[in-house]
């Protein structure tokens, strides 16, 4: 995922090991890097193969049939990390896309960049055994297992291109904070109705934490909003904690035909002057003036 993470009150770490201020040695202009499979320890394919087993039995029956189906690009000729060569042979023939391999987190213009061109840039490393239940850093798992999937979907595929090219657009106008939510409350943290029942789609619930795959769909906790564009763009979001707010959308092609149909431009200067919601706080009129 790209940089900018939006903590309400809670400062980025001063420096972590896939984080990179500037271009680390070796790595090629767009940041990629060769994924050398081999080098993968056994305790790192190991530490895969644990997730994938504890994610697909927690999934089931809680994200959406597109996840589903897109898993099935992850059943490999053999166990472990995900060689990108035999993965994108088979994401590749289904959508157009392919995961390339970096070192870490990426800048906003290199990430949107990759998604405009129908490449999904992945961390080329593992979460270690002793934090499989959340990891804020987008790793390997996070990227392959929780991002590949839905890259499975054609229509998800295209959203996911027009998202890179609005984050393009929206960098040269210093509107990448909006963009960010969009993608925030859309791939990561995603929720849709299906047959009348709540499902993930967000990465960051399906890969990342293994208590918001419960939390997200069963919790009094957060509230749960029907998904606006506008109000995405003016709500805030915290990447170290359990979210307050999620946006529920009523199907992928409504989505991208919101996202296409939208002057994002237009909106950015509408909201420019309004006051931004924090997670989990609704305005009057959807909760209710004098309640």
């Amino acid at each position: 995922m790209f940089t900018e993470l939006e903590n309400s009150d809670v400062a980025p770490p001063a420096a972590k090991s896939h984080i990179h201020l500037t271009r680390p040695a070796g790595t090629a202009e767009d940041w990629t890097i060769p994924q050398h499979w081999e080098r993968f320890t056994a305790e790192e394919h190991r530490v895969w193969d644990l997730l994938f087993a504890r994610q697909e039995a927690q999934l089931s029956g809680r994200v959406v049939r597109a996840f589903e189906e897109g898993l099935d690009v992850l059943h490999l000729s053999r166990p472990g990390i995900p060689e990108l060569s035999e993965l994108n042979d088979r994401l590749t023939a289904r959508t157009g896309w392919s995961v390339v391999a970096v070192p870490g987190l990426v800048p906003d213009d290199i990430f949107f960049g990759h998604l405009a061109n129908r490449r999904f840039p992945a961390g080329n490393f593992i979460r270690s055994a002793s934090q499989l239940d959340y990891l804020e850093e987008p790793d390997v798992f996070h990227d392959v297992f929780g991002h590949v999937p839905m890259l499975a979907d054609p229509q998800v595929g295209d959203f996911m291109q027009a998202l890179g090219q609005a984050g393009l657009a929206a960098l040269g106008k210093g509107n990448v904070h909006r963009l960010s939510r969009l993608y925030w409350y859309t791939v990561e943290f995603g929720l849709a109705r299906e047959d009348g029942a709540l499902k993930i789609y967000g990465a960051g619930i399906a890969a990342s934490s293994f208590q918001e795959s419960v939390y997200s769909l069963e919790s009094d906790v957060p509230e749960r909003l029907p998904f606006d564009l506008t109000r995405v763009l003016r709500t805030r979001y915290r990447s170290d904690a359990l979210q307050r707010c999620y946006f529920v959308v009523d199907s992928f092609e409504d989505l991208l035909g919101q996202i296409a149909g939208a002057d994002l431009d237009r909106l950015y200067q509408e909201i420019a002057a309004l006051d931004e919601f924090e997670p989990g706080v609704l305005p009057l009129t959807a909760a209710g003036a004098g309640e």
